[in-house]
């Protein structure tokens, strides 16, 4: 009798895991894909802004992770794979647009030269003599970013370096951060046994890499997610599931219309907070470190712009704490990946982790703050030939001080035949989601073998 699997959420983790499944259960496998929306790919999602296709979800991958251009040369679209133009990024801060600081590991800066003109003189002192100060590390601590960065190198260096670029990746901040995520290179420098955070910091550095350092699909994600959708063959439930219960063999489902779905083995693919119901009865004590992992919504208003508006040769902005601007970050697209047609392409973010922003200010609003912050930070007051806002509620995880520990108390609490998949996992962006996938496949094709 032929397997029959059941993935419920249609996001990039749901569907790589669909794909997976396939290859490895083959033809004759029953594969049921569940999720509501109006269209699979979750937090990837293309839009045409302007007559161009543009992310209006997460926009660009780590190149050097392996996941995602193994996937598309798998697929068959290597071909896809695009870089960035090579312009770089500014920061907003104190009112300004500084260059971003070279030489950093997540805005951590390995010599106090790096952001100087960023911060003050007595910041710079202050770094200068922290290999001097008295130190000590637990070999797997895991401190916040703030806690430990904001010490040893002071204050504005986690506002104004630091932050921008972790409200960028986790609409989160500092505080909410874990050093094992934000920077595990860092964290096993000091296990090592770094002597101080300078030394640990130009231990964990990456060396420089040729080429771009990002990479994005020609097309946008939707090529993607359109050739995973066919090779998968999955049946796609375009319905909520509401609970999942053991069955006499396997699992049972019931979604949101009252139907009950059989499965042999389940990949639940959504994120934490959705997890920590749908588990609550089968697994109480995954259900409750899953509950443990707070997440962030966000805002994102995508405009198209006249050719020709007059904006700087530089990737896009990110904003430092406390700065009167009402957006977090801004992405020049047609900067970052090369122009396209007549338009140029911007994206805004709003939204960071403890406000209600994306839940609670309208389109018209966002439309309003977009203008606003353009005209700050380039003098730019040109109106759009086209917008689109989009938001994502509850789609942010912030990976706090312990949370490598958390996720293993939540993967050892699951039955051998349900894994999870998703961004609150293993890291944030699309290669550790792929990877996550991979693994809760992997994890199920061997309890059935074994079986």
């Amino acid at each position: 009798m032929s397997a029959s699997y059941c993935v419920v959420g249609g996001g990039i983790s749901g569907l790589v895991a669909a794909y997976r499944l396939r290859v490895a259960a083959g033809p004759d496998a029953s594969i049921t894909l569940f999720d509501p929306a109006d269209r699979l790919g979750g937090v990837l999602r293309t839009e045409r802004i302007g007559g161009q296709p543009m992310d209006v979800g997460a926009e660009a991958f780590v190149a050097r992770r392996p996941e995602v251009p193994a996937l598309l040369a798998e697929l068959g679209l290597a071909n896809r794979q695009i870089g960035t133009t090579g312009a770089r990024p500014l920061i907003y801060s104190q009112g300004k647009l500084h260059p971003l600081p070279a030489g950093t590991l997540q805005g951590i800066p390995a010599q106090p030269s790096a952001v100087a003109g960023l911060v003050d003189e007595a910041t710079i002192a202050w770094m200068h003599g922290e290999p001097n100060r008295p130190f000590s590390w637990r070999p797997g601590a895991d401190p916040s970013v703030a806690e430990l960065v904001g010490d040893r190198f002071g204050e504005q260096v986690i506002t104004r370096s630091v932050e921008p670029l972790l409200a960028g990746v986790y609409a989160g901040n500092a505080a909410t951060i874990g050093v094992r995520s934000a920077a595990p290179t860092l964290a096993v420098a000091l296990d090592r046994g770094a002597r101080n955070l300078t030394e640990a910091v130009r231990d964990a550095a990456p060396p420089p890499v040729t080429g771009s350092v990002f990479g994005a699909v020609d097309g946008g994600y939707r090529v993607l997610i359109d050739e995973l959708v066919r090779r998968a063959g999955a049946q796609w439930q375009q319905v909520t599931v509401e609970g999942l219960h053991r069955g006499a063999r396997g699992w049972e489902l019931v979604d949101d219309e009252g139907a009950r779905h059989h499965a042999d083995a389940v990949v639940l693919a959504v994120p934490a907070p959705r997890l920590a119901r749908l588990v609550a009865e089968v697994a109480p004590r995954s259900a409750a470190a899953a509950g443990r992992i707070a997440v962030a919504s966000t805002a994102l208003v995508a405009l198209g712009l006249p050719g020709g508006t007059p904006l700087p040769q530089q990737s896009g902005v990110l904003v430092a704490s406390g700065e009167r601007l009402r957006s977090k970050a801004v992405t020049l697209t047609s900067r970052k990946w090369g122009q396209r047609g007549s338009v140029e392409l911007v994206r805004l973010s709003f939204g960071r982790f403890g406000d209600n922003l994306a839940r609670s200010v309208g389109d018209e609003e966002l439309l309003t703050w977009a203008a606003e912050d353009l005209a700050t930070l380039f003098g730019v007051r040109t109106e759009p030939v086209d917008y689109h806002v989009q938001r994502w509620i509850d789609a942010m995880p912030q990976y706090g001080p312990g949370h490598g520990a958390l996720v293993a108390e939540l993967r050892s609490g699951l039955p051998p035949t349900i894994a999870v998949a998703g961004g609150y996992l293993d890291g944030i962006g699309v290669p550790a989601c792929v990877s996550a996938a991979t693994r809760a496949v992997a994890s199920l094709v061997t309890t059935r073998v074994a079986r």
